[in-house]
C-alpha cells in the first residue's frame, strides 16, 4: 500500500493554502474567496474526519464549475486577475488528491508559486512580509514528509522553516542586488486600473466620497527649502472645462512649454508618486514647466509621455504667486462660460441678480458667493444628502451641506452664470510633513476640488470655496475636517503613528522597489566603477554565492549530526542526563551507564529503563530498524526532562 501523508502534513498544507487564499483576497471576487475558503475548510474536516479519496467523479465537476465561474467573471482565463484566481482553485483542487508524499510535495510547491505572484499586484514592504510568513507553512510541509521526523506542536514544526528563512536572507539580499535586471518587467501583463483609488479626470456628485475615505498614500515630497505652509499646498492634476449638468470633464489643451506669467516665491521640489495607471502628474500650483518625460497643457495640467503605472519619482519647480500676462482667448472665454440649458434656474436668476448688483466688479461678485457659503448655513460633511436633476439649485437652496466637490461645482456654475469664465481644478490639498523623514506625506484623502475665475489684470485666480464653509480642511488639512466622520482620524496618537510608520514605507520605495536597473549599473561607482554592466554582475554574484556555499559547507561539516539516528538520539540523552550531574564515563557501555542514572534518578525510573530498552533494541537487536521506531526513541529523549541528582 503506498504511503500517505500524515495528519500534521496535511494540516500544514492547509495552512498554506489558506495563507495563499488570503493573500489574494483583495483582488479576488469575494464569492470566489468564499466558495473556495469553504472548500478548503470542508476538505480538511474530511480528511481528518472521514479518511477517504475524493472520487474522480466529484472532481472533474468542481474543476470545470472553477474554469466557468473565472470566465464568466472576467471574460477569459489569461490575465493577471483571471490567472490568479484559476491558480488558487486549482491549488484548493489539488488538495483534493494529495494523499502521497509526491501530491504535497508538488501542492507545497504550487503554493509558494502562488505566493510570489501576490507580489504582481503589490510590492509594498507588508505585502511582502506577508508572502515571507506564507512560505513558512509550505516549507514546513516539505520537512514533515521527510520519513525520520517525528510528530511535535505546530510551533516546533514551524521554527525549523523559520530559521532556514532567515538563513536564507543573505543570499536574497546579495541576488536582489546583483541579479541583471531588466529595464522593463519580466511579465507582460499590465498592472490595471483598478489596482488602487486615485483622482479621475472626470468629476460628479460623489465621486470623492470614496477617495476621501481612502487612507493610501499618494505621493511623498521634499523640499529644496522649508516645506510651504498647509494653506498652500495645493496640488494641481486635472483642469475640468466642460459641465453636462451632472458631471466635469477636462478638455485637451494645447502642449506649451512654459506658462506665460510673473512669478514670485518659485520653489524647487521632488516628488514620489505612488502608481497610479493614469499619465497624470500632480504639481505644486503652478507649475513652472514639465518635468523630464512629460509634457505640460496650456490650462497647467502635467501629463507624462506613459501611464504611471510603477513608482515615479520627478523633479519640479512651481511658482507660489504668479499673475498671467495673457489675455483669455475668445474661445476659451466661450468654454469657461458655457452651461447646459435647461437645468438650476433658481441659481440662473440669482447669479442674474448678483451681476445686476455688482455691475462689472467681478471681485465683489465672488466675495458674495464666498459669504453666502460662510454665512448660509452651509455644512461640511462626507455624507451628504443625495441631490436631484437640478444638482446645483438642490445645494444652494436646499440640502447645504457636501464636501469640496459639492462647493466648486457650484461655486464654478455661480460664476458661469453670473458671466465670469471659471472651472473646476482637482487634485491634493495639504499632506502631513514628517518632521523626521522631513518630507510631505500626501494621502488620497488628501484629493481636494477647488475653482480657478478669470479676472481682468490677473488671469486664472485660484478660489477654494470649501475654505469659506470649512476653513480648517485648508488650514490643518483633511484630517481636522473628516474627524468625527472617518473611525481613523478620531485617535490623533493613532494618526500621528500611521505617519510615522510611511518613513518605513518610503524607505522601502526609494530602496527596493526604487531599485531600478539605473541605480544597480551605479552600484560600483564608490569602487571607481562608474558602470557595472551584466557580465560583471554576473562574476560578482557567482562570486558570491560560492562564498555563501564555503561558509554552508564549513559549518555543515562543523555541526554534522550523527550518521546514525539511534546513535544521535543516545547522545542527546547523555547531554541531558549529564546537566542533571550524571555523566557517562569514558569507557561505560550505555546498559551499565542507564542502570546507574536509574539508581540516581529513582523517581524516573519507569522512563529511562523504557528509553534503555528502545536504544538496546534499535541498536544491537535490528539490523535495520523502522522510521517509526527510531521517530518514537527521538520524540521520547525529547520529551524527557530529568531531575537534578541532589
Amino acid at each position: 500500500m503506498p504511503e500517505q501523508v500524515s495528519h500534521r502534513s496535511f494540516d500544514l498544507m492547509c495552512m498554506a493554502a489558506a495563507f495563499v487564499l488570503a493573500v489574494h483576497a483583495g483582488h479576488l471576487p469575494w464569492w470566489l474567496s468564499a466558495a473556495l475558503a469553504m472548500a478548503l475548510a470542508l476538505r480538511w474536516w474530511q480528511r481528518r474526519e472521514r479518511p477517504a479519496r475524493v472520487p474522480g467523479w466529484l472532481k472533474v465537476p468542481m474543476l470545470l464549475i472553477l474554469v466557468a465561474a473565472v470566465v464568466l467573471n472576467y471574460g477569459n482565463i489569461f490575465g493577471r486577475e483571471p490567472g490568479s484566481a484559476l491558480a488558487a482553485g486549482l491549488l484548493v483542487l489539488k488538495l483534493t488528491e494529495s494523499e502521497s508524499p509526491r501530491d504535497a510535495r508538488v501542492a507545497a510547491a504550487f503554493a509558494c508559486f502562488l505566493l510570489m505572484a501576490a507580489l504582481l499586484f503589490g510590492q509594498g514592504l507588508m505585502a511582502t512580509a506577508v508572502v515571507a510568513l506564507g512560505l513558512l507553512p509550505a516549507m514546513a510541509t516539505w520537512q514533515s514528509l521527510e520519513p525520520t521526523q517525528v510528530p511535535t506542536k505546530l510551533s516546533r514544526q514551524l521554527l525549523p522553516a523559520l530559521v532556514l528563512l532567515i538563513a536564507s536572507l543573505p543570499v536574497t539580499i546579495m541576488s536582489f542586488v546583483l541579479v541583471p535586471r531588466l529595464s522593463s518587467p519580466l511579465w507582460g501583463t499590465s498592472n490595471g486600473q483598478t489596482a488602487r483609488t486615485g483622482l479621475s479626470d472626470q468629476m460628479s456628485p460623489s465621486d470623492f466620497s470614496q477617495l476621501l475615505t481612502d487612507d493610501s498614500p499618494a505621493m511623498r515630497v521634499t523640499f529644496d527649502g522649508a516645506p510651504p505652509p498647509n494653506a498652500q499646498r495645493y496640488f494641481r492634476a486635472y483642469v475640468m472645462w466642460d459641465y453636462d449638468g451632472k458631471s466635469w470633464s477636462r478638455a485637451d489643451m494645447p502642449v506649451v512649454d512654459a506658462l506665460a506669467m510673473q512669478s514670485a516665491g518659485d520653489i524647487g521640489y521632488q516628488v514620489n508618486l505612488e502608481p497610479t495607471h493614469q499619465h497624470i502628474l500632480p504639481m505644486l500650483d503652478l507649475p513652472l514647466q514639465a518635468p523630464a518625460q512629460s509634457h505640460m497643457h496650456a490650462d497647467g495640467e502635467v501629463l507624462a509621455d506613459k501611464p504611471v503605472n510603477d513608482l515615479r519619482q520627478y523633479a519640479a519647480r512651481s511658482a507660489m504667486r504668479y499673475r498671467l500676462d495673457t489675455e483669455l482667448d475668445p474661445a476659451l472665454r466661450a468654454r469657461a462660460l458655457a452651461l447646459p440649458a435647461g437645468f438650476d434656474p433658481r441659481t440662473h436668476a440669482w447669479a442674474a441678480q448678483l451681476r445686476q448688483r455688482f455691475g462689472s466688479n467681478e471681485a465683489g461678485i465672488v466675495s458674495a458667493v464666498l459669504h453666502r457659503f460662510h454665512d448660509g448655513g452651509f455644512s461640511y460633511t462626507l455624507l451628504p444628502a443625495p441631490l436631484g436633476r437640478d444638482a446645483v439649485d438642490d445645494f444652494l437652496f436646499n440640502t447645504r451641506e457636501g464636501f469640496c466637490e459639492h462647493y466648486a461645482s457650484s461655486f464654478t456654475v455661480v460664476m458661469r452664470a453670473a458671466g465670469i469664465p471659471a472651472r473646476v481644478v482637482t487634485g491634493y490639498q495639504g499632506g502631513f510633513w514628517n518632521s523626521l523623514g522631513q518630507y510631505l506625506l500626501v494621502r488620497d484623502s488628501d484629493a481636494h476640488a477647488w475653482s480657478e475665475v478669470w479676472l481682468a489684470g490677473r488671469g486664472w485666480v485660484r478660489i477654494d470655496p470649501t475654505a469659506a464653509v470649512r476653513p480648517q480642511r485648508v488650514s490643518l488639512g483633511a484630517a481636522s475636517a473628516a474627524a468625527g466622520q472617518m473611525p481613523w482620524y478620531q485617535s490623533g496618537l493613532l494618526e500621528s503613528m500611521r505617519n510615522q510608520w510611511d518613513i518605513v514605507n518610503r524607505m522601502w520605495n526609494q530602496g527596493v522597489i526604487g531599485f531600478d536597473a539605473l541605480r544597480q549599473r551605479g552600484l560600483l561607482t564608490p569602487f571607481g566603477v562608474r558602470d557595472a554592466d551584466a557580465s560583471m554582475l554576473t562574476r560578482l554574484l557567482a562570486v558570491g554565492i560560492a562564498l555563501f556555499g564555503v561558509v554552508g559547507l564549513s559549518w555543515a561539516l562543523w555541526r554534522r549530526p550523527e550518521g546514525d539516528p539511534a546513535l544521535a538520539a543516545m547522545r542527546a540523552l547523555e547531554r541531558k542526563l549529564a546537566r542533571a550531574g550524571v555523566a557517562r564515563g569514558r569507557s561505560e557501555g550505555p546498559r551499565n551507564y542507564l542502570r546507574r542514572a536509574i539508581r540516581a534518578l529513582p523517581g524516573q525510573r519507569v522512563e529511562l529503563d523504557q528509553l534503555m530498552r528502545c536504544y538496546i533494541e534499535l541498536r544491537y537487536a535490528t539490523i535495520e530498524p523502522s522510521p517509526q521506531s527510531l521517530r518514537a526513541f527521538r520524540q521520547a529523549v525529547r520529551n524527557f526532562q530529568p531531575h537534578r541528582v541532589v
